[in-house]
């Protein structure tokens, strides 16, 4: 059975090269383009693992974070941030909400990217 990953991600191209990578290496994926869709996606389909931006439409990534976090039908889900904020605040509150895993987008290649959701899962 493959493992199902969320990606929550605003821009339209990231998101389809993330997805077409995921797909590549046989895990299931479903998205969100906001923050509001990316709850309502949770609670439907149950990830594996949430792949998340912070820069998000209608509710930010930080905001679903902590709404995640704080139910306990989904804290136990691995919450990988894939963000363009590198400031030790934006980290440190984001270590601070429960996220396990913090990149930033410019300084990781989508192989790269596959390959930390692997090892997140035990893959």
């Amino acid at each position: 059975m493959s493992k199902k990953i969320l990606v929550v991600e605003d821009e339209s191209a990231l998101m389809g090269a993330m997805k077409e990578f995921l797909l590549a290496e046989n895990f299931s994926v479903v998205t969100a383009d906001d923050g509001e869709e990316a709850m309502m996606m949770v609670k439907k389909e149950k990830p594996d693992l949430i792949l998340l931006d912070i820069v998000l439409p209608k509710k930010d990534g930080f905001a679903v974070l902590a709404e995640l976090k704080a139910d306990v039908e989904m804290e136990k889900i691995p919450v990988m941030l894939l963000t363009n904020l590198e400031s030790a605040d934006d980290v440190d509150r984001a270590f601070s909400l429960g996220v396990s895993t913090y990149l930033v987008k410019s300084n990781y290649k989508l192989e790269e990217i596959v390959e930390k959701i692997k090892e997140m899962l035990k893959i």
